[in-house]
């Protein structure tokens, strides 16, 4: 006799992985918005403003202390009516909100961006002051005398300890 597999198992089962599925998908843009960084400059591009008395609008970047739109470091919004973009220069490293309110009074979207520090490299003229510490471990700490000397005795207490305590299996019964 064959016993039929119910159709009610397979219900759950299905819904579960359409909802894994949506949940890994990547998520979706901000609406209205584009935000990019480049070293300490950050930039919103959208094109959900129309030019009301001369002004496309306002964006402000926040940080995470700033609550309101009024709080951030605002900039007016510049382009034609294909686009519109701000910028922000000398960002300090963290993480942002960027809003762009439109002329209008409605807002064109929001959207987080994290901003890395950039990469610096030391200018061609530059040269090392002491030069390269080889020996050394590439260090260019000097120490004192004390931390050498409570190093040293660190060193002599575990020397002494692993003898004693070999010495002592070896022989049980002596201390």
């Amino acid at each position: 006799m064959r016993f039929a597999k119910p159709l009610i198992r397979t219900g759950p089962t299905a819904a579960a992985a359409a909802a894994l599925a949506l949940s890994l998908a990547p998520p979706a843009a901000a609406a209205g918005i584009s935000v990019s960084t480049s070293g300490s400059t950050v930039s919103v591009t959208t094109t959900a403003c129309t030019q009301i008395n001369g002004s496309w609008g306002t964006a402000s970047l926040l940080t995470g202390s700033q609550a309101t739109f009024s709080q951030g470091r605002q900039v007016a919004l510049s382009g034609t009516s294909a686009g519109q973009s701000a910028a922000w220069s000398n960002v300090s490293p963290g993480t942002y909100t960027v809003i762009v309110m439109c002329s209008n009074g409605n807002t064109a979207g929001t959207q987080s961006v994290v901003v890395s520090s950039a990469p610096t490299s030391p200018s061609p003229t530059a040269s090392p002051s002491r030069g390269v510490m080889g020996g050394v471990g590439g260090s260019s700490t000097d120490y004192g005398t004390v931390t050498l000397v409570a190093g040293g005795a660190l060193v002599a207490g575990g020397v002494a300890g692993a003898a004693w305590y070999l010495r002592r299996r070896t022989r049980p019964h002596r201390l």
